[in-house]
Parts: structure tokens; sequence; C-alpha cells
């Protein structure tokens, strides 16, 4: 049997889930900026309690390890590692935009036709968005980039495929993408720790772990710090 935390907090959402075996035992997650420092231990705790178990029944941690929020993930990351430190629990280490992908091919939170492409979207700054293209088979089909979306975006693949954007990054893009027939959206789509659930477990029967000490999220783009107003 393997118990195993995951952890989410690339975008707004600081969520936490406990997976035993492929299947999410119970999870907590509250959508609001700028809050995962403030709950995600507080989380990390109940959920251990609620299911009356202990730290050390943990045999690895899942993060959600991006890209995202810089601020989010390396919260998210640094408590992942810190947890695996002190417990001497193996990390794993999942991209977020892959995770949100399986909350469709996976999860199943809506159904789509075989030749339905998803683009994940996590929200960037103004008009840029991290995105990825993936196939309903969960196989990579674009590769991971910081996009800026414009009218033109996307045009070659929507004149032959039907793409489903979804992620806080798509609900920004809807009003420039949205007026074509084959860019379709699922509104109100906010990103949870149960999403790593099946590649959590695929990467644990493999035993494809991180190295604690040298592992680093993927941020994809350096941080630049917002100005105060004054």
């Amino acid at each position: 049997m393997s118990v195993i935390l995951q952890i989410e907090t690339a975008t707004t959402s600081c969520s936490i889930a406990l997976a035993i075996d492929g299947n999410v035992l119970a999870f907590k997650q509250v959508n609001e900026r700028n809050i995962h420092a403030e709950v995600i231990t507080l989380f990390i705790d109940e959920l251990i309690n609620t299911a009356a178990l202990t730290y050390n029944d943990l045999d690895a941690i899942a993060v959600s390890c991006g890209p995202g929020s810089y601020t989010g993930l390396r919260i998210g990351v640094s408590t992942a590692k810190g947890l695996c430190f002190a417990l001497n629990k193996p990390l794993i280490a999942i991209e977020t935009l892959e995770a949100m992908a399986y909350s469709i091919i996976g999860e199943k939170i809506i159904s789509v036709d075989k030749d339905v492409l998803l683009c994940p979207m996590i929200d960037a700054r103004r008009m840029e968005v991290y995105c990825a293209l993936f196939n309903t088979d969960g196989l990579k089909v674009r590769a991971t980039a910081a996009d800026i979306i414009d009218e033109h975006s996307f045009n070659e693949l929507l004149s032959n495929h039907m793409i489903l954007f979804f992620g806080d990054g798509a609900d920004k893009c809807e009003a420039v993408l949205g007026a074509n027939n084959n860019a379709q959206f699922l509104p109100g789509f906010v990103n949870s720790a149960t999403f790593l659930t099946q590649k959590a477990a695929e990467k644990f029967d493999k035993k494809e772990f991180e190295d604690v000490a040298y592992f680093e999220p993927y941020y994809l783009k350096d941080f630049i710090a917002g100005k105060k107003a004054l």
C-alpha cells in the first residue's frame, strides 16, 4: 500500500490531498491569492489527523513543480522538501500543466472527443500564459512555453483541430481566441492536488524520485518583482 501526500500551489489554489494506492482519500483546498504560506501546513496537519494517520505513515510526498506562480511554487516545493528531509521520504515532482491535462483525461471532469487537443493555461502577466498542448492519450504534442496570446495564436492548429483551453490563464484569453469555432473554453477551472494522483502513483511504482537536496521548481521564467503603488 502506498500513501502519498500531494501538494499543489502553482496557481491561486492552495490544495493538499492524501491518496492511497492511486485513490484520493481526502483533500482540502482554498482558491485565494497570497494565502498559501498561511494555510499549507494547517491543511496538511488537518488531513493527516482526519485520516487517523501519522506523518511516518506517508510513503512519499508529491508536489506540483511548475510552471506557475513563483511564490506559490517556492512555498509548495519548500514544504515538500522539508517534509522529505524530516521524514526521510522520497520526493515526486509532477509538471503542473501535465497534472491539469490529466484532470480531463483521468478525472474526466468534462467529456471530450478523442481528437480534441487539451491546452491547460496558467496566468502569467498581462496577456502572457504558461501553456502546453496534450492529446487525449496524455502525450504532450507541443512543448511547455510562456506565450503572449493574441488573435493569431494557435491559428494553424485551430484550422485543423478543436482545442479545449482551461485554467486561470484561459479565462483572460477567451475574448481573444473565442471567435474561432474550434476554440472551446472550460469556465471555472480550479487547480487541485487531486489532479496529481494518477501520475504520482505511476512515478511511485516506477521509483521515479527527485534528488531532494538539489531539486528546484520549474519556474520557466525568472522572477520579476512587482512595484508597490506609492
